[in-house]
């Protein structure tokens, strides 16, 4: 029953993007605090990659929320997915995959960065790497889950934090491109402090109309720790930085 299970979540997986980003068998499939993960740990007392997915696809071409906000682009699963590392795990988002506990279409719309959403990622977190070294790695709207969590809660052992196209401030954002607020969100500006002690590096396409390098550099206001990416837009020209992420140890 359990492996039957396990089967229709990698189809459901696979079916949600492209079809060409398998899961690898060394992955193991895990729900984790209402969370969907994919997990490969060889060396427990290890370093932990923690790739944390982006809001994925939370509103349609007419710009209404859809009702299931499961990722279509395939970034985060290929660096997951291709990293060599001993311990990797793939973190899916609210609702994303699987439904859960935390699976309201506020969940991935004003209340995408909302407590227990960021405790819930927490949670997943902690359960995976105890007290063991983490870096994370967020795309877009999971580079502010990885900054609320490592910002915000103890009990990480916070080796580095890695954002890919990361939105950091998102009152910022929505006010750059005119939006309505997250009102129900909490927002890593709020803890710019603290998120600055953490050693990070934060890589920023320059044809990134999604989030823009300016709201990335006035949010980290230190350039060295901001990579532009040549001609990489927000969801794709990404390529040439996978070895460099999976470099990371």
């Amino acid at each position: 029953m359990r492996n039957g299970f396990y089967k229709i979540l990698v189809a459901i997986f696979l079916l949600s993007g492209c079809q060409s980003v398998s899961v690898p068998p060394s992955y193991e499939y895990k729900e984790i605090a209402t969370i969907a993960s994919w997990q490969k740990i060889t060396e427990p007392n290890g370093v932990y990659k923690i790739y944390i997915e982006g809001d994925g696809y939370a509103f349609n071409v007419h710009g209404r929320p859809t009702q299931d906000p499961t990722p279509k682009g395939t970034l985060v699963r290929e660096l997951a997915f291709g990293d060599n590392s001993p311990n990797v795990i793939y973190l899916a988002r609210p609702c994303q995959y699987v439904k859960s506990q935390i699976c309201s279409q506020r969940h991935w719309t004003t209340a995408r960065f909302a407590h227990e959403v960021v405790n819930a990622e927490y949670e997943a977190i902690k359960q995976i790497a105890g007290v063991h070294p983490v870096i994370l790695i967020g795309f877009s709207g999971g580079a502010q889950i990885a900054g609320l969590v490592a910002s915000t809660k103890n009990g990480l052992n916070i080796k580095k934090i890695i954002t890919i196209a990361g939105n950091l401030d998102h009152l910022a954002w929505t006010q750059y491109h005119n939006l309505p607020p997250l009102n129900e969100s909490m927002n890593l500006a709020d803890y710019r402090h603290q998120f600055a002690e953490l050693p990070q590096i934060h890589y920023v396409g320059t044809k990134d109309k999604v989030i823009p390098p300016v709201l990335v550099e006035q949010f980290v206001g230190n350039k060295d720790l901001i990579i532009k990416v040549k001609n990489a837009s927000h969801n794709s020209g990404w390529e040439e930085i996978y070895p460099k992420v999976w470099f990371e140890k």
